[in-house]
């Protein structure tokens, strides 16, 4: 294993879907309206984050200041952050551009909701299943830098920090069990919400495109970020394995996945 570089990096984290497989009587839900078919857990890794979030905070500042968005009702929601789900095309089209010039690197694991993967791997506990892809997430990636920022996006009034904390350091230990190496480098986190953080914009929008790949089998907003994706692992896809891992040497299309 190498030595941790100088110096310091940070990671932004989002999802898209939900952990939910049961309604309240207990009956499977998934795929269902209002409870989705895979959940989806993604960073954004970054070593320049101050020029992302002026980036970011200067193209919201040029569109709520547009007289063309201010009939939309959506430009209530943009001003105070971006949101792929919220915002209009022409505001997407925006900020997928701008992604595509900024410099960082994206991530992601997405979960299909298989109910025997549920009951059998994490006991039926959503909180299990959701801090699983936690560890999945940032297993190979916190012994490269020897100071790490993690930044979660908060939602509602959950308090996650210390779950979401515990999932990391067994990412890690795993890390460490697996290759016989140490890892030294100092974790910090914290929640936080798009409107303080712009930069959990950027994952918001990254988590969209991928989510929008998958359950909707559109690759235009993936297409236009393809760029930035340096590892996206399907994780339940079963019937791919080994190649249900897309990277530089097999990237990612829908053509590729084994249908939802």
């Amino acid at each position: 294993m190498k030595t941790a570089q100088a110096g310091a990096t940070w990671f932004f984290v989002d999802e898209s879907g939900d952990p939910t497989f049961y309604d309240r009587s207990g009956n499977l839900i998934v795929g269902q309206p209002g409870c989705s078919s895979i959940l989806l857990l993604g960073f954004i890794e970054t070593q320049q984050p101050q020029a992302m979030r002026r980036a970011m905070l200067d193209l919201r500042r040029e569109i709520v200041n547009d007289p063309y968005f201010q009939e939309f009702s959506s430009i209530k929601k943009t001003t105070v952050a971006f949101h792929a789900k919220d915002d209009v095309a022409e505001i997407r089209y925006q900020v997928y551009k701008l992604l595509a010039s900024l410099d960082f690197k994206a991530q992601f694991v997405v979960a299909r909701k298989v109910e025997r993967v549920f009951r059998n791997s994490f006991q039926a506990k959503e909180h299990e299943f959701y801090d699983h892809l936690v560890s999945q997430l940032f297993e190979n990636m916190l012994h490269r830098y020897q100071t790490n920022h993690i930044y979660f996006a908060k939602r509602g009034s959950r308090n996650r920090q210390m779950p979401l904390a515990r999932a990391i350091e067994r990412g890690v230990q795993h890390f460490e069990q697996k290759w016989g190496a140490s890892v030294a480098t100092t974790i910090t986190m914290q929640a936080q919400r798009p409107k303080g953080e712009p930069c959990l914009s950027v994952i918001d929008y990254m988590n969209w495109a991928v989510y929008r790949a998958f359950t909707r089998g559109e690759m235009r907003y993936y297409n236009a970020v393809a760029e930035k994706v340096s590892l996206l692992v399907d994780l339940y896809d079963i019937a791919k394995y080994p190649d249900n891992w897309y990277n530089r040497r097999n990237p990612f299309e829908v053509k590729k996945i084994t249908p939802l």
